[in-house]
């Protein structure tokens, strides 16, 4: 495996009767010279649970570095019980179908309160979570926060916020992925970001390398090619060598796009 493991997010790589779409993704990883893959394991705006795929056993014995993205619709920290206890259950449910699957972690959005809440209590609720999921053992494989981009009352946009939560579930060693996309729309700064969050979290496990769209401070989560967006690419490159963690590539594109992305990443990297 590469000192950094260079993925891209393939989606489900499955058809609509759950069969392998082209080989799957350890195929679309082939195809593109990638090191590693993010995955959906079911629908990211629903809220089924995963079913087991046909291609489990393969991607488990794979020396591909495979990541699972939890459902968008997931939001532990949220005070409406109707959002928040089914995606605890959810997440537990996507937490062992990504250890089925020899996922290195599960990557969920740090979500939000309600606009009248005190964020204080989001916070609670994402320690409750893994405080009874340690109750039962723990989750099968680490869960990697992610921060966002937008929303005064989300619970990773913000470093201070960040720092809030950490301090409630760090002991139970929750992981995070830094989305360079999300952080330049949150207004955080580049230069000095891996950093700043090490500070408080004490950890990168995982760089989500996009560009955007859309000015710094803009809120709006827009991603864009790597070298054709707001965000210089140096600087992006400059991120990704900081961490020194696995990166997957949430850029548009087809695998012509990616496989030339990650070529010229890797060549970047190893100079």
């Amino acid at each position: 495996m590469a000192a950094h493991p260079i993925g891209v997010h393939v989606g489900a790589g499955l058809t609509d009767d759950g069969e392998l779409d082209n080989g799957g993704p350890l195929a679309r990883a082939a195809e593109m010279d990638a090191d590693g893959v993010q995955v959906f394991l079911a629908d990211p705006q629903g809220w089924k649970a995963p079913r087991p795929r046909p291609d489990a056993a393969a991607l488990v014995a794979s020396d591909v570095a495979v990541f699972v993205h939890a459902p968008y619709v997931l939001n532990v920290a949220t005070t409406n019980n109707r959002i928040r206890i089914p995606s605890r259950t959810l997440l537990g449910k996507h937490a062992q179908a990504a250890a089925d699957v020899g996922a290195r972690g599960l990557v969920v959005h740090g979500g939000h309160v309600l606009a009248k809440d005190d964020p204080a209590a989001g916070v609670d609720n994402w320690r409750k979570t893994f405080a009874r999921q340690a109750e039962q053992g723990g989750f099968p494989v680490p869960v990697l926060i992610e921060n966002t981009a937008g929303g005064g009352d989300a619970m990773a946009r913000d470093l201070d916020a960040l720092g809030r939560l950490w301090d409630a579930v760090g002991e139970f060693g929750a992981g995070f992925v830094l989305d360079t996309c999300h952080a330049w729309a949150a207004g955080w700064d580049l230069s000095t970001v891996v950093d700043s969050v090490r500070a408080v979290t004490g950890r990168i496990d995982l760089v989500h390398l996009n560009n955007s769209r859309d000015p710094a401070g803009s809120s709006r989560d827009r991603h864009a090619p790597l070298a054709a967006g707001e965000i210089p690419a140096d600087l992006l490159i400059d991120v990704a060598r900081a961490a020194g963690c696995p990166i997957v590539l949430e850029t548009p594109g087809d695998a012509a796009d990616h496989a030339e992305e990650i070529a010229t990443l890797r060549a970047a990297l190893e100079r």
